[in-house]
């Protein structure tokens, strides 16, 4: 079980854990070594998410989550696969938590009639300085 907190506990089945070789330069040993850690966790199908969570989750993850609804995270930072195993699960957790906190609305505040003055006072002060800018009209010399 994954403790996410807020009440969400992810259940173990829920979770897929794959391992993988990972790409980019290394040697020899780039070839022999699964250290890539793979998580695919079926956000569509989670018991454990309510829906809101499951709509906001689906709408962070972007273009890691599947037409399916299954959220896929790579993991390839360490070259240790236990480090990228927790490294991917506290990626999860993250995401997780952050779609299970609801966002704050904003509440319309209206301008004060001090920063409306300002504001009107910058408008007069530019529009002279470009009038200024002018040339004048004949016979206005």
């Amino acid at each position: 079980m994954i403790n996410v907190g807020q009440g969400i506990v992810l259940q173990d089945d829920e979770v897929a854990l794959d391992f993988v070789q990972s790409p980019g330069p290394g040697g020899q040993n780039v070839n022999k070594v699964a250290t890539t850690v793979q998580l695919r966790f079926c956000v569509a199908g989670s018991a454990s998410l309510p829906a809101e969570v499951k709509r906001r989750l689906t709408k962070l993850a972007g273009r890691r989550m599947t037409k399916d609804g299954v959220l896929v995270l790579h993991a390839r930072r360490y070259r240790r696969q236990s480090r990228n195993r927790e490294d991917a699960i506290a990626r999860l957790v993250a995401l997780v938590r952050q779609a299970a906190t609801a966002p704050r609305t904003r509440v319309r505040t209206r301008p004060t009639a001090a920063s409306r003055e300002r504001r009107l006072r910058r408008k007069r002060t530019r529009s002279e300085q470009k009038r200024l800018r002018q040339r004048p009209l004949p016979g206005e010399t």
